[in-house]
């Protein structure tokens, strides 16, 4: 019956035969499959889907809208969207951001080209999961030599009143020489305390001299247990500027991954996550040198505190032939708990001789030396720890887009550390 329920619902969609085989292929993988290597993160026993595909009910908690700028924006309440904004002299140029379905009436052959092209859907149990159960997304496309300066907000919430789950595909091309700014929220909203799950797959294609700043803020609930991935796909000479903030409430394993194919693209991962209480994350970040001359930087930050678990891996693979590539790394947790755990993991896989490499990690205390010059200056202890904070999380947190959402950022780390 599973199965059959995939294939009613992509009939309801009027999903096309490639889509709909797709979906039938992957759900045929799915129990031969391994769960994805996230190492030194025990998830196994995780509920990460129950096997349902479905759409979520109209909610109550829709935000305000009054008081929006006129930017190109999509947001979605569950797998419903409820609000749309394309200026029109973006629309003029070609420009669509708009929810999966309609976009595959739009531009069926670019989605039929990109969907699950930077993560197959026999890569692993997970992916093939999502490839078959995804209930809901989005599609931003921007033509070749399409340049806009204005952020680009794609806001997709969890409605915690609803168990649905929150299984979403947000596919981004990115043309030739186009230049964009997308940041994009996943947040839980709402005071309810149903059980969910998610799997979420973002996949940004950037094509030969693209250029993307992509700023995401990531604040599911705590009874939200989530898969996210997000995966680029840079041809050559494009580049993707990746700042993500990693702030989830409930347990989260996260795979954001840059394959560099063409030659002299350039990659810069910079990571910060936060976690508390008791919850568990565990997060890959992957560089994969392809392309010669290509460019690979990854930046891990993470603060701990209570009883949680934070594991980054920070993995970079130059492939044979990849000439010239480099590939850079640093993982840094901050400790704020004696019962804290952590992990910080260097990979480096290098097939290539003509290449240069490197890597940092450490695991360590707030300095006690940073603490008493603060505190000398007037500041009690609480205050001080939080600039800290603060500053170490800084480097990720200055390159969000917009301020009303650096700003949030900053609340919700206060608002953590405030519950010490």
């Amino acid at each position: 019956m599973t199965k059959e329920n995939i294939k009613l619902f992509s009939e309801m969609h009027a999903e096309p035969s490639w889509l709909s085989d797709l979906r039938q292929k992957a759900f045929d993988k799915i129990e031969s499959l391994e769960l994805p290597v996230i190492e030194r993160v025990k998830f196994h026993r995780w509920n990460l889907g129950d096997g349902t595909i479905t759409e979520s009910e109209p909610s109550a908690n829709v935000p305000d809208f009054t008081a929006l700028d006129n930017h190109l924006k999509l947001v979605q309440v569950g797998t419903q969207t409820v609000f749309e904004q394309t200026p029109v002299e973006l629309a003029e140029q070609g420009v669509i951001f708009t929810d999966f379905h309609s976009a595959l009436e739009e531009i069926p052959e670019l989605i039929e080209e990109f969907f699950m092209s930077s993560v197959k859907y026999d890569d692993d149990k997970l992916a093939a999961y999502h490839t078959a159960y995804f209930n809901s997304g989005a599609v931003l496309y921007i033509p070749d030599n399409v340049e806009i300066t204005e952020p680009i907000e794609g806001i997709f919430y969890q409605d915690s009143d609803s168990d649905v789950p929150f299984n979403k595909h947000i596919l981004i091309i990115a043309g030739i020489n186009s230049k964009i700014s997308y940041l994009e929220r996943l947040e839980s909203r709402g005071e309810g305390s149903a059980k969910a799950t998610a799997n979420i797959t973002v996949e940004v294609i950037a094509r030969s001299g693209a250029q993307v700043k992509f700023a995401a803020i990531d604040r599911l609930g705590e009874n939200v247990t989530a898969y996210i991935s997000r995966r680029g796909k840079l041809g050559n000479d494009a580049s993707i500027d990746w700042a993500i903030g990693v702030m989830n409430k409930g347990n989260v394993v996260a795979d954001f991954d840059s394959d560099l194919i063409g030659n002299g693209s350039h990659a810069d991962l910079k990571v910060v996550a936060l976690s508390s209480g008791r919850q568990v994350q565990g997060i890959d970040t992957r560089v994969t040198n392809y392309g010669c001359n290509s460019i690979g930087n990854i930046l891990q930050h993470g603060v701990i505190l209570e009883k949680a678990t934070l594991t980054f891996n920070g993995i970079g693979h130059i492939i044979k032939g990849a000439k010239g590539a480099d590939a850079q790394q640093e993982s840094r947790v901050l400790m704020l708990s004696d019962q804290a755990r952590s992990d910080a993991n260097p990979i480096l896989l290098i097939d290539e001789n003509d290449v240069t490499a490197g890597h940092a990690a450490s695991i360590g205390q707030v300095d006690p030396e940073d603490m008493y010059y603060l505190m000398s200056r007037g500041l009690d202890k609480a205050t001080a720890e939080r600039l800290v904070v603060r500053g170490f999380l800084g480097s990720v947190i200055v390159e969000i887009p917009v301020k009303e959402v650096r700003d949030e950022m900053i609340a919700t780390i206060e608002e953590k550390l405030s519950k010490r």
